[in-house]
């Protein structure tokens, strides 16, 4: 008889209190669980009430449930002076991982860079080697780049043509990728690959799921740091979104 393997044990023990933390929610957040809510975590919040931070189609909520626990009210929770008390548990809960998640997706995608590697600013670019805009956004963002102080990362995709997949990795899979980026933005077209490498064909192919899981439709596509969130934009920026993007101007 084949015994199970310590990692399906270790598995099957984690399993349980999961379980049994689900089975322990409120009837009504496990009603809204059922319909596609998904909770990130719990928090303290006054008036008897036990907070939940969530989110359904990418959208962060509150969910407020009442002491007998039989009752649910979903939205922004304010105190006497008109304070948003849901802002903070958000960030903490919901946010700041989903940022993080995020940005560890991007580093690990397949782009290409422009500008030094100690740039202070990093934004990434999703970027069709056929998108006109995206040649504008390249030379409009040529004193940030060139002054060291942004690096922009050419999350390379291939949306717009028909032959945009075959050199969005032609341009991946070049001896100097950044140099033959810079060489097509400025009209000298990369040549393109007879055959193309599958490794990058699965890059190319990753490159589009994260691009519609961040909701981009349009190249370019921008995700840069407000602050100390993510924001995107897309489209060439205006010359005020330009310095909101990429920093002043030097």
């Amino acid at each position: 008889m084949r015994q199970p393997s310590r990692s399906r044990l270790a598995l099957a023990a984690l399993a349980l209190p999961l379980a049994a933390l689900a089975e322990s929610r409120p009837p009504p957040l496990q009603a809204l669980e059922a319909q596609g809510l998904t909770v990130h975590g719990r928090f303290a919040a006054p008036g008897g009430l036990d907070g939940y931070a969530a989110s359904a189609n990418g959208q962060a909520m509150t969910v407020f449930v009442t002491a007998d626990g039989e009752h649910a009210v979903i939205g922004n929770l304010v105190d006497a002076e008109g304070n948003n008390l849901s802002a903070a548990p958000l960030d903490r809960l919901v946010r700041a991982p989903r940022d993080a998640e995020t940005r560890q997706a991007l580093a690990d995608s397949a782009w290409i860079a422009d500008g030094r590697d100690d740039a202070e600013r990093i934004v990434y670019v999703f970027t069709d080697p056929n998108c006109p805009y995206c040649r504008r956004f390249f030379r409009a963002a040529r004193p940030w780049v060139e002054a060291g102080e942004v690096q922009l990362r050419h999350v390379m995709v291939g949306i717009l043509e028909r032959d945009s997949p075959r050199l969005a990795i032609s341009l991946l899979a070049a001896d100097d990728p950044s140099a033959a980026l810079a060489a097509h933005e400025a009209g000298t077209p990369v040549e393109p690959l007879d055959a193309l490498p599958r490794h990058w064909e699965l890059a190319l192919q990753e490159n589009h799921a994260l691009m519609e899981r961040l909701g981009l439709v349009a190249t370019p596509g921008l995700v840069y740091r407000d602050e100390d969130r993510l924001a995107t934009a897309q489209g060439m920026p205006s010359e005020a979104a330009l310095t909101k993007i990429l920093g002043p101007r030097p």
